[in-house]
């Protein structure tokens, strides 16, 4: 017997099916691999890349922010004067402080760190003491009053230029009546220190305690905390006294003694207390500490964490920080750009789920026949849904792990289980939507040929019922989001949030519903000619199959979100636009301190002469001008702006730079100008136009007006809302021409690219105290943020990925009835049909649906915009911290046009360019291919 005829029946070897199927079609299973993979790296990578930007918005918060309001300061006063002197005198010594700063470090809960390197301890004075000596300088005759400091470490954080570092000799005690100290660079140079001096502390006994400065330091890093949280620390600085005349000056300072000094200064008369000041370490928080920070800084400050520091530094110390308003506001751009990047997740999601729906209802519909066989075979649905989800399985599985694991190295710094949820919801998606769509097909045996055509359909009332689900769903979802904008006290409101995709969705079934009226009329129309091409291609886009509007829906919330995306970035941009030239006036702006001091005619002329200067608007500007009485009869502190300038020149930079453009005729005043060689009459009245403020207070009559350009009446001629010249809401603009005292406060300047360089060397060679400001680097500064560039690249990924979505819909709807088509252009050819007509034919075939989409996706995108712009700002995604950011109230959402037509253009185009390359490819392969015996195509 041979060794075959021994095996057992039921061992007989069998073809695995998933084996089979992706040898059968490996091709489909590659795309089909890339696809899930390229929607699984989107799906893990965006919750990545929001925690990564948020926490490097936190870090960048904490690090750019001053370092006196980052350090969390554990402070107190000087020992009891009930203790004994010993005792005092130990409690300040520096190892007792050092020990008390590792304790304090220990004891830090967390997530609050510190860093070690940059934090200090030590002793100071709180109340400055004034010094005598003669040679010290007095710019007003005021002593000036210096600090004594006994901060740590201070040979770690500084360089000595000159002399000897400042060293205890011997124990110090009380009596000691001379310390060392040394000052810094800038110290010594503003109060003309040298190694050697020496100056005389008072002490609370009437006697002297003399500090001898040996050594001057030039700070290591002086922008660290170490020398920044108390600046007078590195810079001395000149204190001015409130007076009714000018303010008067005195110098202050802080000289630096060695920590073992600080029982001498509990001798003077300074109040001297105790710190330890504690930089914050945030190289490990990210946003998921920021509650628990919050909760930790509240707690140093008046919770258990300050009872925890008394008992570690002394019963009395308070712990003070600006941590708590840092992050209010790190909170408040989070919370306001949160909402906003969750627009743009729920479109492209939703645009993605839809796309690999469309690709399950394309491998179903390209193995209708096989399945249908097998269920008249006696195949179950749980047996055929069985191997349909093994199937993909296989390739779904791997491919989402690989875009987990690609996520998981292009985004770094996030957590893990967003990503592993986001990768796990496509992978479950794309598994599920094959079984279930077979199930669904499949649960009743079909007539074979049955017509699905989209112009014959009937709606089901289910499909009734639902469509008028989501017809409220969205019309709740606009008139939220445009009550309430997208903040939500509870966090990011998903409702609001879908409310493009609902709109999109809800005008996705109403076109469908609406395609087929438009569809017969045209169908009519190409009856009556000669040709029978279009009408062929006509009647078989109404024949195209009912499930059409999975593609539509798909293409119409592409549509949208690249539309909301462009339009959110266009709106971004014109914030900042607005911003700068709010803040600028113009391309750019020379002006000297307070825009009150006259510019010298070198710089005036400089600036004409300058690369880039196309013209020069020059500007008289006087701050405070006391306006006449209200109608009430009564008086008040409130000032306007004067702003006197040519008129045609000043309005035709008013209409470039579009802030408040008005007739320069009516701002003319021919008959009030001063005539040469006579006074100019008091009684003289010059147009002028107001802010609205200004303009309510002045009336309609002719009102007199005290300046330090002259005296004269105004009269309001017209009213503008802004003005390039000043910042302010409350203004009037003159004629300079008539102003008795005219001279030039400011430039503002037009041109294409002004060149800075040049414009800074001419304002420094006029002298100190003149600036220059350009437009172009005023909005650069508004994007300086993580949190901002971070949701920025999101929004055009968002794009780009709706753009690609997009086309993959319009191939997918194509490739759907690829074969059917292709079998048709077959036939055709056999009648006589050329190549050039089988073109055509399947052009205008898809032009239908091709057309409805890109119309009904501009009209969506638009409609949607103006539906949801009154509920969205900007401004905090647009701007950061500036001047001119604060100028700006409200950002709104705007249309760009591009984001609109683009993508639109796009999808014809696609359309077009796949009908004639099937047509072309059929061309050459011939027709008897395609025309088999037997061929159920």
């Amino acid at each position: 017997m041979s060794p075959r005829s021994r095996t057992p029946r039921t061992a007989a070897a069998s073809a695995p099916w998933v084996r089979t199927r992706l040898r059968t079609a490996p091709g489909a299973a590659c795309a089909f691999f890339l696809l899930v993979l390229v929607t699984a790296f989107l799906a893990a990578a965006f919750p990545r890349s929001v925690d990564r930007y948020e926490g490097q918005g936190l870090r960048h918060d904490l690090d750019v922010v001053e370092p006196r309001r980052s350090v969390l300061e554990v402070s107190g006063p000087q020992p009891g004067l009930e203790l004994p002197a010993a005792a005092r005198e130990e409690a300040v010594r520096g190892a007792t402080m050092a020990a008390a700063q590792r304790r304090i470090l220990d004891a830090l809960p967390d997530p609050v760190r510190a860093d070690a390197a940059q934090s200090a301890y030590g002793v100071r004075t709180s109340d400055p003491v004034a010094a005598k000596e003669t040679w010290l300088p007095r710019p007003y005759g005021i002593d000036p009053a210096l600090t004594y400091v006994t901060q740590s470490a201070l040979p770690d954080h500084a360089t000595l230029r000159t002399g000897s570092w400042p060293k205890a000799r011997g124990q110090v005690t009380m009596q000691t009546r001379e310390v060392e100290a040394a000052v810094t660079e800038a110290t010594a140079k503003a109060l003309r220190i040298e190694a050697g001096a020496t100056v005389a502390v008072p002490t609370r006994g009437g006697g002297k305690v003399t500090v001898r400065v040996t050594g001057i330091v030039a700070p290591k890093h002086p922008k660290a905390s170490y020398w920044s949280a108390e600046q007078l620390l590195r810079t001395p600085s000149l204190v001015p006294i409130p007076s009714k005349d000018s303010p008067r000056y005195y110098w202050t300072a802080a000289l630096l003694l060695p920590p073992d000094a600080g029982p001498a200064l509990l001798a003077t008369t300074g109040q001297p207390e105790l710190y330890w000041r504690l930089a914050p370490d945030s190289s490990r928080l990210d946003s998921r500490d920021v509650d628990r920070l919050r909760t930790a800084v509240a707690s140093l400050e008046g919770g258990p964490g300050l009872l925890t520091m008394r008992q570690l530094a002394g019963d009395t110390v308070t712990v003070t920080t600006d941590l708590d308003e840092i992050l209010a506001s790190y909170d408040g751009m989070r919370a306001a750009i949160e909402p906003v990047v969750t627009v743009a997740a729920v479109g492209i999601g939703a645009v993605a789920a839809v796309v690999l729906l469309m690709t399950g209802g394309l491998i179903a519909g390209r193995r209708h026949a096989e399945l249908a066989l097998l269920r008249a075979r006696g195949g179950s649905l749980a047996g055929i849904g069985g191997r349909l989800l093994a199937e993909t399985a296989v390739t779904a599985v791997p491919a989402g792990a690989l875009g987990l694991l690609l996520a998981v190295l292009a985004v770094g710094e996030a957590r893990m289980l967003p990503a592993v949820a986001g990768a796990g919801a496509v992978v479950v998606l794309v598994c599920a939507a094959l079984p279930l769509h077979t199930a669904l097909l499949h649960r009743k045996h079909q007539l074979h040929g049955a017509r699905d055509d989209l112009a014959t359909a009937r709606p089901s009332r289910r499909r009734t019922v639902a469509e008028l689900t989501l017809l409220v769903l969205a019309v709740g979802a606009v008139a939220a989001l445009r009550r309430r904008g997208t903040d939500s006290a509870g966090g990011t409101d998903l409702l609001v949030s879908a409310a493009p995709v609902l709109v999109a969705l809800i005008a996705a079934v109403v076109l469908v519903r609406l395609y087929p009226l438009p569809l017969r009329l045209a169908l009519r129309s190409v009856a009556r000619l000669r040709g029978a091409v279009g009408f062929l291609s006509l009647a078989r886009a109404g024949r195209s199959s009912a499930s059409g509007t999975l593609p539509l829906l798909a293409l119409l919330v592409a549509l949208t979100t690249a539309a909301f995306g462009g339009s959110v970035l266009a709106g971004v941009a014109d914030a900042r636009d607005d911003a700068a030239v709010l803040a600028t006036g113009a391309d750019a702006r020379i002006s000297g301190p307070g825009d009150s001091v006259p510019l010298p005619a070198a710089l005036i002329r400089a600036a004409g002469a300058a690369d880039g200067v196309r013209e020069v608007v020059r500007v008289q500007i006087e701050y405070g001008v006391s306006l006449p009485p209200a109608a009430g009869g009564f008086e008040d502190a409130k000032g306007a702006t004067l702003i006197g300038v040519d008129p045609d020149v000043y309005a035709r930079l008013a209409r470039a730079v579009g802030l408040g453009s008005f007739p320069a005729g009516r701002l003319k005043a021919t008959d009030a100008r001063p005539e040469k060689g006579r006074p100019a009459s008091k009684d003289r009245v010059l147009p002028v136009i107001a802010s609205p403020s200004v303009a309510e207070r002045l009336g309609d009559g002719a009102r007199d007006l005290q300046s330090l350009a002259g005296d004269f009446k105004v009269r309001v001629a017209g009213t503008v809302t802004r003005t390039p010249a000043v910042s302010d809401t409350s203004f009037m603009i003159v004629d300079a021409s008539a102003l008795t005292h005219r001279q030039t406060t400011a430039l503002l300047l037009t041109g294409d690219r002004p060149d800075a360089a040049g414009l800074r060397e001419a304002a420094a060679d006029a002298g100190k105290g003149f600036s220059v400001q350009l437009r172009s680097e005023q909005r650069a500064s508004y994007v300086d943020t993580p949190m901002q560039n971070g949701a920025e690249r999101i929004y055009l990924a968002a794009i780009a990925a709706g753009a690609g979505y997009a086309l993959l819909a319009v191939l997918l709807s194509l490739l759907r009835t690829a074969p059917e088509r292709t079998t048709l252009l077959a036939r055709l050819r056999t009648m006589g049909l050329t190549s050039r007509q089988g073109g055509r034919l399947l052009g205008f075939e898809a032009m239908p649906q091709a057309l409805l989409a890109a119309v009904g996706g501009l009209l969506v995108g638009r409609a949607t915009i103006a539906l949801l712009a009154p509920g969205i700002d900007l401004v905090h995604l647009a701007l950061s911290t500036g001047p001119g950011s604060s100028l700006l109230d409200t950002a709104p959402l705007r249309t760009d046009p591009w984001s609109l037509v683009l993508p639109a253009l796009g999808v014809i185009v696609l359309a077009a360019a796949v009908a004639g390359a099937q047509a072309w490819w059929a061309g050459r392969r011939g027709s008897i291919t395609e025309l088999r015996a037997g061929d159920s195509r």
